[in-house]
């Protein structure tokens, strides 16, 4: 197996399926089902889930709105989607623990490195919510945060309706390059929008690979997560 433990990182349009809004239950169990069988295949699994199928704290601060509170605001979206993951993954007998960077103990667990490691190797699925506990912190830089915490072997970034890295948006530009293999420095420099700089930065500094693929198959989490060259691999 090439990786041992992975970070999964999960949009929360992801679970909103084509409806781009809300939790869709039936996509829920569908990504649980795919997370089930790299779990199976003897995978070390935790999860970093946004919140963006509920809440935008740039949205909301676009608007007017304080950007503190805003920013609070989806850190809380994102604990709703870990809960509702959790409960998914739970119903296909998954023992799983979420972790949250705002403490609320009637419903999850503190986040606690030692713990989520312990979690880990004890073979359970852990679902990192709250973000980083910070306002001005997106939920990829938590993803390269937990991944450096925890020694990850690899962040595997699910994206919706891109297979990889282009050079420009394949959406508006047919002619756009794919990226089979690119680096940190050359996403910094050519300005690609693959994650934020701060957790492009801070993948590049711990040496935290990286795999862009698509979510619109749900089966490709599983193919991804046992090594299969799909998508782009920033390294």
């Amino acid at each position: 197996m090439k990786y041992k433990r992975v970070i999964l990182k999960l949009s929360g349009e992801a679970l909103a399926g084509e409806k781009k809004f809300g939790i869709q239950p039936p996509v829920v169990e569908s990504i649980a089902q795919q997370i089930k069988k790299v779990h199976e295949a003897g995978l070390e699994v935790a999860i970093v889930v946004g919140g963006g199928n509920l809440w935008r704290g740039l949205a909301g601060a676009a608007k007017g709105m304080d950007r503190t509170s805003a920013d609070y605001m989806g850190m809380l979206a994102t604990i709703m989607n870990a809960l509702a993951l959790q409960d998914a993954l739970e119903q296909l007998k998954v023992f799983t623990r979420v972790q949250t960077a705002i403490e609320m103990r009637e419903v999850a667990e503190p986040y606690i490195r030692r713990r989520a490691v312990r979690h880990l190797e004890k073979g359970r699925v852990v679902i990192f919510g709250g973000g980083t506990g910070n306002p001005y912190f997106s939920t990829d830089t938590t993803a390269a945060l937990r991944a450096a915490e925890i020694e990850a072997d690899v962040i595997l970034m699910a994206k919706k309706g891109t297979d990889g890295v282009y050079d420009s948006d394949p959406n508006r530009f047919p002619d756009a390059k794919k990226f089979d293999n690119i680096s940190y420095i050359d996403i910094l420099n050519l300005g690609l929008h693959v994650m934020d700089s701060t957790a492009t930065s801070l993948c590049m500094d711990n040496h935290i690979p990286l795999v862009v693929f698509n979510i619109d198959d749900h089966e490709n989490i599983y193919r991804v997560a046992i090594g299969e060259n799909i998508g782009t691999t920033v390294n």
